[in-house]
């Protein structure tokens, strides 16, 4: 039964690990979607 509850343990840290770095895989695809339309926008006003 220990053993059960220790592999259960690892299974929902692993869990959690994925679900964060999903999470800042679309936060860091935001941000640099943003970036780059900032960029483009200052190019496109030109002089």
């Amino acid at each position: 039964m220990k053993k059960f509850q220790s592999v259960i343990e690892y299974a929902v840290l692993i869990a959690v690990v994925a679900a964060a770095f999903i999470a800042m895989n679309l936060y860091m695809q935001r941000a640099v979607k943003a970036n780059l339309k900032y960029i483009e926008t200052q190019i496109n006003s030109g002089p």
